[in-house]
């Protein structure tokens, strides 16, 4: 469940904050990434750790006008006080998408 929006997820996703909050990350996951997603996202929450520790990986995401992007991501997971059970997460994302498109492009005309 999204609890916080700052005014770069709705300048990168195009959802107001109340279009956002309370709402599953769903939202912004392309229905044929949702499964991966949300099977990563419970092997990071039960084993309180992260497969990529930290670095960014490239994904794509939903923007509310329905267009693809594409976003590179870091995620950490967030821990009580004792550090041990993870209470949930924590993601930075950029739009790459420009870059992307422009690098496909590229590798096209060769």
């Amino acid at each position: 469940m999204i609890i916080r929006w700052n005014r770069a997820c709705i300048a990168l996703f195009g959802f107001a904050a109340e279009e956002a909050l309370g709402q599953s990350l769903d939202l912004i996951i392309p229905g044929h990434l949702r499964a991966a997603h949300w099977n990563g996202f419970d092997a990071a929450m039960t084993k309180s750790t992260l497969k990529l520790q930290g670095r960014p990986t490239l994904t794509r995401a939903l923007h509310k006008s329905g267009r693809r992007l594409y976003v590179e991501m870091t995620f950490a997971i967030v821990k009580g006080d004792d550090g041990g059970e993870a209470l949930g997460s924590i993601a930075m994302a950029r739009d790459v998408t420009e870059r992307v498109e422009r690098e496909c492009a590229t590798s096209r005309s060769f």
